[in-house]
């Protein structure tokens, strides 16, 4: 028989992330922060070589998301989820689910979506933070180059509602409820995990 701490958290009854999980779920939040204020301000950048070296700079962030998404996902099928904290009704439950699932989805389309433009622009082959070059995924294509260049934009409005939502009620679930959606997702003591019995 697996000792308790062999056996996958999947296979056990969890009611927190795991560390693991935590440090994935805060560092890829401020990795899309990053990418997005880089994104935002690009078109306002003189092109000069700085532009370039900002923009391979967004690029290779943008592919460190996608690795770190992956690791994250495989991480979840393991480790598995905390179930819903108490007193959760079933349309929350589905809320929170599907809020998850499609921020899961738009944080891969979204370098995927970029990784997709890059190689359909003809661009001269991106170096991965300076080291490693990233193979393209498809010839020069422009008019792929264009639609891919309009999904990645609309992925980040998306994506940017999704977050505000998402970050709207773990606050409304802290403040107003009481309870511990948001400090299970922080290291134990960080916050009080409800109100007291």
């Amino acid at each position: 028989m697996m000792s308790t701490r062999m056996t996958p958290a999947r296979l056990r009854n969890i009611d927190r992330w795991g560390p693991v999980s935590q440090a994935l779920h805060w560092t890829i939040a401020l990795l899309v922060v990053v990418m997005a204020a880089i994104g935002l301000t690009l078109d306002e950048l003189p092109r000069s070589p700085k532009w370039f070296w900002v923009y391979d700079l967004h690029k290779s962030v943008g592919l460190l998301v996608l690795a770190l998404m992956l690791f994250r996902l495989g991480w979840r099928a393991y480790a598995g989820a905390p179930a819903p904290v108490p007193g959760t009704s079933r349309p929350q439950r589905i809320a929170a689910g599907v809020t998850h699932w499609l921020l899961y989805a738009l944080v891969l389309a979204m370098p995927l979506s970029g990784w997709l433009m890059d190689s359909a622009s003809g661009l001269r082959p991106l170096r991965w933070f300076g080291q490693v070059v990233v193979p393209k995924l498809v010839a020069p294509d422009e008019g792929l180059a264009s639609r891919m260049q309009d999904l990645h934009e609309n992925l980040f409005w998306v994506l940017a509602i999704l977050v505000l939502a998402h970050v709207a009620a773990a606050t409304w679930h802290h403040l107003f409820r009481g309870d511990a959606t948001l400090a299970r997702m922080l290291p134990r003591g960080w916050l009080d995990e409800g109100p007291p019995p």
